[in-house]
Formats: C-alpha cells, structure tokens, sequence
C-alpha cells in the first residue's frame, strides 16, 4: 500500500503549490479561532457550474481519530440556513465515499454524463436542511491519516465521526451548534448511523448538541435478516422457479415451510442448501441484473473496478459467504452501475483545485481499496432499542433494491416490539402519487419508496426529498 505520507513528500513544488495546501497547513488549518465560517474552506467556484447558486458551500477537513483528516463538503441551506437544521451525510461499504451522495444523489448539484459539467438538481435536500457529507473513515475518497492507519472498523469510525462532528461544531462553524441536527446515510450508514448517534447522546453532558434524529436508507441493520430477505424477495420477484425455491425451502427451512422464522439460507452446515443458496444469491448478486435496482439499467462501465459492488457485498457479510463455500465471486463483470463520470469529474485538477483538496492524494474513487476494514457487529437490535426511546427515527427503504432489500429492513423493525402508532398504510409526495407505504411506531417511521432501489434520492428524488422533510419538520407523510 503506498504511503500517504510519500505522496506529499514526493509532490512537485512547481505544480499548484499555491492553490493546494501541504501536510503542514492542513495541521496549522486545524487550529481554528472559533470565528464562524471557514473563509479557507469556502468555495468560490466549481467547474461546470452554469448557474448562480443562492447559499454558500466550503470544502476542507475535519480531525476525527488522532492522525485521522476527515474530509467534508458543507452545502449551508438554499431557504434560512442560520435556523434550518443540520443534517450529516454518510455513505456506506464501509469504505464508500459521500461525495457520491453529494453528486448524484441528494446535493444540490448533480455531474452530469460529459463527466465535465453539473445541473441543478431541484430536489436537494438543502432546499430544507444545510448538509454536511463527510467522506468517512479515513483512507476513503479525500481523507487520509497522517499515520498511513487506514485499519479500522464499527467503533473507531463511529468515534472518528464523533470527534469530526465535534471540529464541525467548535471550529468550523459554531454559529451552527444549537440548530437541529440530524444524522442520516445509506448502505453501511446502517451501522454507522446508529453507533455515531450513540455517541452523540453517551456525550451529551460534555459536548451538548441539539440532536433531533437519524435517518437511515436502505440500510443493512441485521446481515441475517438482509440475506434471508434478498432469497425471498428473488422468488417473489420471479427471478428463480418453483423448482429452485423447492430446494431452498426443503433445505433451508425447518419443516419445510418458508418464514422468517423458520428459514436460514445462509446454513453452512447443510450442504444440499449450501448448494441452493449460492444458486439463488448468484442470480442476485452474479453481475447480470443490477443488484441496486432490479429494474434499472445494467450498464458496464468502461473501468474494471468494482470496488463499491465488493465493498457492499462485504457490508452485507456476503463475501465471507462466498469464500467459506469457495464459490467464485459473483461480478466478473463491473455489476451495471456505471461512475465513470463521476470518477472523472472529482478527480480533475480543477475540482481538486476547487476543493481545496491537497496535492498529491491517491486519486479519488467511489470505494476505498486502502481501507482494511472489520465490522464489530453484525446486527443493531441492542443499538436501536438503546436509541429509540431517546430519539426519533426513520427506515426507509426502496422497494426493488437487493443490495439492502426493504424486506430485511421490515423485519428487523417489527421483532423489535416497538409499539404501534399508525398501522401502515400508502403515502404520497404529490397529489395522487404514491411514494410507497409508512407504518409508524413509538419514535420510529418506517417506509418504503415505491420503484426506488438502493439510492432513493437518486432513483426518486421527488419522493425523497418528500419524506426527509415531513420527517425533520414531524409532519405527516
């Protein structure tokens, strides 16, 4: 692995030297006057911006762990940002980088296909919130250690992210500290949302925030409850027959009858369902249908790499899987989501020059091949009922994903017990369109997108953009 620390040793003196910062001004940087916004980390231009943007955004770095440089991009809010509420961004994996949440999903600027160019994307969540994406943990897109530690995993990036939250707040923009704040991502921020959110409330009596509640897409709370739901939602969505589900339920499941309860298509200890599970999960996760939206595009990217598809199948405990059976791992060929454009925007010397990102860095992708990563934890039940009694929360889920499939998410809600207080019934974002289905319990909403996969904002922005204001403003979906 090269070093970070070689990079900028070796960086040459002639090139940008005076619109990138070095090692040693990042960690002067790091000493702030608690003075408001940065003026060193505001943005002043972006290349391929065509149009006026009506707030303010900064680009710069925050210290989490000791060594650790997390880097953040703040969009201030497009309606009243010195009263509308924070709300932190984190993409998942682990290892996948914000920025793509930023710039396809959710913030107020999309890269359009030239790779070269943005559009507008009226669906930001900033119309209603100041947005805070941090590329989390470090070694992931444009943070570094200055350590070369990129070793990490569920606790000490939930405690990075905390102390990152903390610089945010104290040093960046303390203007900020007493507005609600919110904690929300995708994927893998099913974990890291949940064990941050934790911190943040453990260390409330040291560091008050004004934390209102998180909010969680498509995220994986239970590996078991995931993978288990990925094998029904494929039956029921036609992707095997009778004979294939035949095997796994006779298999599988205790008695031969398909439940939740009863079904474990992840058993390594019976090899006829060792041999009907991989089948099925080959067909999910095998590169041919786009395991982020079962009726989407499968598009191949001109690039080899498959770092997100990999990173979100070890997040789901799905590689460990496939090596215990010693089956090839599925997307041989890059699993038809196509970042080519991205990856080519974010690295470009004028984004980087723009972001004030330091000369030098390896070159940005959208999962991290640097990051060693090993999860503590392999399901959130204790985290969630620690945290719904203290906090609101919200579980959304598109309905065609199976990265994360809806059901997964479902079940792990209700074995929690929580109670009742609106049974589920259809919402809508706009007149007489449905945006999927709501039940409400005690301080926990959940929902599903009606046709979104595992990126919500991005498949339906208008939806989204819907359901995380009724969420952070308490109205009704």
């Amino acid at each position: 692995m090269p070093s970070f620390l070689t990079f900028f040793m070796l960086q040459d003196s002639h090139k940008r030297m005076k619109t990138r910062l070095s090692i040693g001004l990042l960690v002067i940087a790091a000493i702030h006057c608690v003075s408001g916004a940065p003026e060193e980390d505001e943005i002043t231009y972006l290349p391929g911006l065509g149009y006026t943007l009506p707030f303010r955004h900064y680009s710069g770095y925050l210290t989490g762990s000791e060594g650790k440089q997390l880097h953040y991009w703040f969009t201030e809010s497009s309606n009243n940002p010195s009263t509308d509420p924070v709300m932190l961004w984190l993409n998942g994996g682990p290892g996948c980088s914000s920025l793509l949440g930023l710039f396809t999903e959710l913030g107020p600027y999309r890269i359009n296909k030239d790779g070269k160019t943005l559009s507008e994307n009226v669906y930001s969540w900033n119309t209603v919130a100041n947005i805070l994406f941090l590329e989390a943990p470090a070694c992931v897109g444009y943070s570094y250690d200055l350590n070369n530690n990129c070793t990490t995993d569920d606790e000490e990036t939930a405690l990075s992210n905390y102390n990152a939250l903390k610089d945010f707040f104290t040093n960046k923009f303390p203007e900020y500290r007493n507005n609600e704040l919110f904690l929300s991502g995708e994927s893998y921020a099913g974990i890291y949302v949940p064990t941050l959110t934790i911190r943040v409330l453990e260390g409330m009596q040291d560091f008050p925030l004004n934390l209102q509640g998180f909010a969680i897409g498509n995220g994986i709370t239970s590996w078991d409850y995931s993978n288990n739901g990925n094998i029904f939602f494929g039956y029921y969505h036609g992707l095997y027959g009778d004979t294939l589900w035949g095997r796994l339920v006779k298999n599988c499941c205790e008695g031969g009858v398909a439940s939740k309860e009863t079904c474990n298509f992840l058993d390594l200890t019976n090899i006829a369902c060792v041999y009907a599970s991989n089948e099925a999960f080959s067909i999910i996760y095998g590169g041919k249908l786009n395991t982020y939206n079962l009726y989407g595009e499968c598009v191949t990217p001109s690039r080899s790499f498959l770092t997100r598809y990999m990173a979100d199948l070890k997040g789901l405990g799905m590689s460990q899987y496939f090596e215990l059976n010693r089956v090839e791992r599925p997307g041989i060929t890059p699993p038809c989501v196509d970042y080519d454009y991205v990856i080519d925007y974010i690295n470009s010397p004028e984004f980087q020059d723009a972001a004030h990102i330091p000369y030098g860095l390896p070159a940005w992708d959208v999962c991290s091949d640097y990051v060693d990563y090993h999860p503590n934890y392999d399901s959130m039940e204790a985290q969630y009922k620690y945290l719904v009694p203290r906090v609101r929360g919200l579980v959304f889920s598109g309905d065609i994903d199976m990265a994360c499939n809806f059901l997964g998410a479902e079940w792990f809600i209700e074995d929690l017990n929580l109670e009742v207080v609106e049974k589920r019934r259809m919402w809508f974002y706009s007149e007489n369109t449905a945006g999927g289905f709501v039940k409400r319990f005690q301080n926990l909403d959940l929902l599903t997108v009606l046709g979104a996969g595992h990126m919500v904002p991005e498949d339906k922005p208008e939806a989204a953009l819907k359901l995380i204001t009724s969420f952070i403003q308490g109205r009704d979906y």
